[in-house]
């Protein structure tokens, strides 16, 4: 009796040990799936972000090259008015110098 009584308690302790081990592998398991889909949300959200980024970068670029134009556009304009300010004066002084009244 103390034989069938001691084997009975091995084998209980060996049904319970399993029991935790395959509990434990199963937490292990679900909070592994838990990792792996806040992992994936990361990424997601990463990835939005990162697109709205290069987005904004865009855009930034955009801006940057209208502003570009529109300095150039203003030199050339300012280049323009200097030329036809020495054309106004050039005439100016021709009609001076060709004036027999002018003195």
């Amino acid at each position: 009796m103390n034989t069938a009584l001691a084997i009975i308690i091995v084998v209980a302790a060996i049904v319970v040990l399993v029991g935790l081990a395959l509990y434990a592998r199963h937490r292990h398991d679900v909070k592994t799936d838990a990792y792996r889909r806040e992992a994936s949300e990361h990424r997601d959200l990463a990835k939005i972000t990162e697109v709205e980024a290069d987005r904004r970068a865009a855009e930034a670029d955009e801006r940057a090259a209208r502003a570009e134009r529109e300095r150039l556009e203003a030199e050339q304009q300012r280049f323009a008015a200097a030329a036809q300010r020495r054309s106004a004066d050039d005439l100016r002084t021709h009609a001076d110098d060709v004036d027999p009244d002018a003195d």
